[in-house]
């Protein structure tokens, strides 16, 4: 493992098991997805970059092994992208965000035609994340 100039983040070159890989998702109120990633989600912001003061920001969100990179920077990113995760505990998070009572999005869980049992968080920019849980084949 090499580091790099921030010391927090970590790459490996591909091929040695070690790669992973990183959605930037692009942003246009840093509060808003504040409200939406860490507060609502339960990310955890790893770090935050400005060129400057007063200057887009650029930052890394983690829950687990999920990482996002979220941008504020014209040209990162498309507005109304669509990340599909594979993960355990669906309907447990589920629950736990339902509870939460966000004013702006309560997403329904569904068992999907593709065996799993799902949910769909839309982020205030347009962002879709899918949350899947694989199921155990009926019948």
């Amino acid at each position: 493992m090499k580091t790099d100039f921030i010391n927090k983040i970590q790459y490996s070159p591909l091929g040695d098991g070690g790669s992973k890989v990183i959605p930037v998702l692009r942003i246009f109120d840093y509060n808003k997805a504040i409200e939406f990633y860490v507060d609502w989600l339960g990310f955890k912001v790893e770090w935050e970059h400005h060129f400057e003061e007063n200057t887009p920001v650029y930052m890394e969100v983690t829950k687990g092994d999920i990482t996002f990179h979220l941008s504020e920077h014209h040209g990162d990113g498309t507005p109304g992208t669509h990340v599909f995760i594979w993960c355990e505990g669906v309907k447990e998070y589920h629950t736990e965000l339902i509870n939460k009572k966000y004013k702006y999005n309560r997403p329904g869980l569904e068992e999907t035609f593709y065996g799993s049992l799902a949910f769909t968080a839309n982020d205030p920019f347009n962002n879709k994340i899918s949350f899947n849980e694989k199921q155990p084949a009926k019948g």
